[in-house]
């Protein structure tokens, strides 16, 4: 059974305004268009030709196209366990549930992946202090005696230092303010990726912490095709680009900056992953000619990406999306711009070309 499904974009100022109606070939609202919600999240559910897709279905996942004309914040996810204690903490405690501090919306977590449509940049993960270190003498030696960015790379002993760091510039400690000044004024000598991200995060959000904590992070610039994985505890922030985004069905995020929103610092350094990590992508489980599929360490969800004829499995419901093109899948067609809800249809045999996006949970 395949039901057609439709959704209105999220108007989030961080929107493209013309990312997504380009993607998709419909009408541009005019106004940003930052997220496409496919999925039962009551946070906006998608509808069908009868209703709600809410009222007869509740999936474990959540596919978005998302469109970051500007950077989002610094964000950072749960685990299950810390997201049942902290749901349960808050409801206890009355905080209304569309508080502006109120933390987790559910008790869920929200791992998530993104699979890159044009070229992308995200920052996610802590990176080794040797490279940050690296970026930090650039600048300096581009703006001889500049004290606080030599106080800061004092500070970056080794990769034990990426907690009290982080801490000290989230919390906006003493000496914090001159540390993003200086930064800021350095940044235009200096060539270079970071260089070009704290001119960027400066014109978004001046002052904001998160500008050096940039420098902590690992930068991934995304070719078409190439997706990440972002676990709990890992803090990330998209910077610019359009992808398909796929996540358990939560709503909890806890900001670490790059925001106006409430931040909570006690909270979210107790779900960090302090670890230093490399870039965490995410390569296909299959890899062929015309069908990917990207399987997270999770089983809330997998992506498989359809640029041909080809067979899929799937477990339980599955939502479509052909974004290129068009495909017969089971004798159903699917053109671009067509979003399709999924029941009982545990084999896909797909006919044609494009691209043909198809979430599910993993068999």
């Amino acid at each position: 059974m395949f039901v057609p499904i439709t959704n209105t974009p999220r108007d989030y100022a961080w929107g493209s305004t013309t990312a997504i109606a380009d993607l998709l070939g419909t009408e541009a609202s005019g106004g940003p268009e930052a997220e496409l919600w496919l999925g039962t999240h009551a946070g906006s559910p998608a509808r069908t030709p009868d209703g709600l897709l809410s009222d007869v279905a509740q999936l474990p996942f959540l596919l978005k196209v998302l469109a970051a004309g500007s950077p989002l914040s610094l964000q950072a996810h749960p685990t299950t366990a810390e997201a049942v204690a902290g749901f349960a903490r808050e409801e206890a405690a009355g905080v209304p549930i569309d508080a502006a501090h109120r933390n987790y919306k559910d008790d869920r977590h929200k791992p998530e992946l993104i699979f890159a449509l044009t070229p992308f940049r995200a920052l996610c993960g802590f990176r080794p202090v040797t490279e940050t270190g690296a970026t930090l003498e650039r600048l300096i030696a581009a703006s001889p005696g500049n004290a606080p960015l030599n106080g800061l790379l004092d500070r970056l002993g080794s990769d034990e230092d990426i907690r009290p760091v982080f801490e000290w510039l989230i919390s906006r400690g003493p000496g914090v303010a001159e540390v993003v000044e200086a930064l800021v004024a350095a940044a235009p000598l200096v060539d270079g990726s970071y260089s070009t991200l704290v001119t960027e995060l400066a014109a978004a959000y001046p002052g904001d912490p998160g500008i050096a904590i940039s420098l902590l992070l690992n930068l991934a610039e995304l070719e078409p095709g190439e997706v990440l994985y972002l676990p709990a505890g890992n803090i990330h922030a998209y910077v610019e680009g359009l992808g398909i985004e796929l996540m358990a069905a939560s709503d909890n995020v806890l900001r670490g900056g790059l925001t106006p929103k409430h931040v909570d610092v006690a909270e979210l350094l107790s779900v960090l992953d302090f670890t230093a990590l490399p870039v965490p992508y995410l390569r296909p489980i299959v890899d062929g000619d015309t069908v990917d599929v990207f399987r997270p360490a999770v089983r809330d969800f997998q992506l498989v990406h359809v640029t041909g004829d080809g067979s899929v499995s799937v477990a339980g419901d599955a939502i479509l999306l052909c974004t290129a093109g068009s495909f017969e899948v089971n004798g159903t067609r699917i053109a671009r711009g067509d979003a399709l809800f999924a029941r009982d249809e545990p084999h896909l045999a797909v006919t044609g070309e494009g691209e043909l996006f198809l979430a599910s949970s993993q068999p």
